[in-house]
């Protein structure tokens, strides 16, 4: 009975927590939504009102409109095209990758891995400099390329995606190699399916981390119509400094993909959260 009472205070102390968690996260986010219907003179007139007096649309109309200072269309669009395009070319990398380090046999291939794992521990700030050297010289600067093909590089995804494959029965490989399989097809016909649920954490958290990445961005693009739209509400802010509104709505429509995608791919992200479980032989 005494159990029974401690598991039960303790659920309703986590309930209490991350519900007082989930409000402190939300309230701002609300918000901001409802500000962005607000006028600029009820916002600086009124103080702290939640909901609007008057609700209108001319905060997006005007963000909209205006595409020769601000064409935050043309950014959304240049946005969405890097992040799926870096989300794609990191699976095909990372997986090759981490099949390769899991799977395969060559001579230093731990002490490849291990040297890949120990560059992990200089901060990615220091590769701006000499990154930029490339990018400039192979003449990327100011195209989908400068932020698309540097992303490939993560190490961490391969690691990841790697210890899944470890939890992979060997058995099977030999198996399809027993059939006649070769390395290419045990990867396509063997691999590559059970590592699905990985690979989708990999695509969720590479294409919010290109989307909303905003220190490289501002770096390689000077093109007012290039750039994504990171680094475009950086003009936002300069340009509509006095007219909160009018940033509150730049500032939503830059998360609507990804509120989108975590709304739809809520399930199946949870579900390969659980990495550790790995396939059972």
């Amino acid at each position: 009975m005494q159990n029974t009472r401690t598991n039960r205070a303790g659920k309703w102390l986590a309930f209490l927590f991350l519900t007082i968690m989930g409000v402190i996260w939300i309230v701002p986010l609300l918000y901001g939504i409802t500000s962005s219907f607000k006028t600029n003179i009820e916002m600086q007139s009124v103080g702290f009102r939640f909901l609007p007096i008057n609700w209108v649309l001319s905060n997006y109309t005007k963000l909209l409109a205006n595409t020769t200072n601000t064409p935050v269309f043309r950014w959304f669009l240049n946005s969405l095209v890097i992040a799926c395009g870096t989300t794609l070319l990191v699976l095909c990398v990372v997986s090759l990758s981490a099949f390769a380090y899991s799977r395969l046999k060559f001579r230093g291939k731990n002490i490849l891995f291990y040297g890949l794992l120990a560059t992990m521990m200089f901060p990615p700030v220091m590769n701006l400099i000499p990154l930029y050297k490339i990018i400039t010289t192979l003449g990327w600067a100011n195209t989908d390329w400068a932020m698309i093909v540097p992303a490939a590089t993560g190490v961490f995804n391969i690691f990841l995606v790697r210890q899944f494959m470890d939890n992979i029965p060997i058995s099977y490989d030999e198996a399809a190699r027993i059939d006649g399989a070769s390395d290419w097809q045990i990867f396509f016909r063997v691999i590559l399916p059970l590592i699905k649920p990985v690979l989708f954490v990999v695509a969720l958290f590479t294409f919010t981390g290109s989307w909303n990445d905003f220190l490289w961005p501002s770096i390689v693009f000077s093109d007012l119509n290039k750039m994504p739209i990171t680094p475009g509400l950086k003009l936002l802010q300069g340009m509509y400094a006095a007219n909160i509104p009018t940033l509150m709505a730049g500032a939503l429509v830059a998360i609507v993909p990804t509120l989108i995608l975590y709304f739809f791919a809520q399930k199946y992200f949870l579900q390969s959260m659980a990495l550790s479980v790995g396939v059972k032989g």
